[in-house]
C-alpha cells in the first residue's frame, strides 16, 4: 500500500486544502452533510462506504475541524456530525465540482441531481469567478504570484 504524502507544508492553497479535506470519500461526505445527513448511520447508508473507511474519514474531518460531533438532535444517545463554520466554506467548492460535472460529465438529455434554491425551486445560477472591481474573469486573465 502506497503512503499518502502530506502536502500540509505547501505554499500552495490548493495543495494544503487537499491535503486537508482527503480524497473523493471525504467530498462526498461533506456534499451529504450539505443535503441533511448528519448520523453516521445515513452517510453509510447513503455512500455505500464501509464502516472502517467512514469511522477513518469523519475521524479526519473532526480533526481538521470541518466537522464537529454534537448530541443527537432527537435526544437520543447517539452523536451527529456538524459541519463548521470551515466545513460550511467548503459549500462553494461542492457546487463548483457539481456544475462542472453537470456541464462536462452528462450526455445531452441524461438524467442527474439538480441544485436548487430552496426558496423558489430555480436552479442554481453558475459560479463565476470575478475580479475586485466585478469584472468576470476567465483562468487566462488570472496569475498566481508569491
Amino acid at each position: 500500500m502506497v503512503k499518502r504524502v502530506s502536502l500540509w507544508d505547501s505554499g500552495c492553497p490548493v495543495a494544503r486544502s487537499l491535503d486537508a479535506i482527503g480524497d473523493w470519500w471525504s467530498l462526498l461526505i461533506i456534499r451529504d452533510a450539505f443535503d441533511g445527513k448528519r448520523r453516521f448511520g445515513e452517510f453509510q447508508q447513503g455512500l455505500g462506504i464501509s464502516r472502517g473507511v467512514l469511522a477513518t474519514r469523519l475521524r479526519d474531518l473532526v480533526t481538521r475541524g470541518i466537522f464537529e460531533t454534537a448530541p443527537a438532535s432527537d435526544g437520543t444517545a447517539y452523536r451527529e456530525y456538524v459541519l463548521t463554520a470551515k466545513g460550511q466554506g467548503l459549500f462553494p467548492v461542492i457546487v463548483a465540482l457539481r456544475q462542472w460535472g453537470e456541464e462536462f460529465l452528462f450526455g445531452l438529455g441524461e438524467t442527474h441531481s439538480l441544485l436548487v434554491d430552496r426558496e423558489r425551486g430555480d436552479p442554481v445560477e453558475r459560479l463565476s469567478v470575478r475580479s475586485a472591481d466585478g469584472r468576470s474573469l476567465d483562468w487566462s486573465d488570472t496569475q498566481v504570484t508569491a
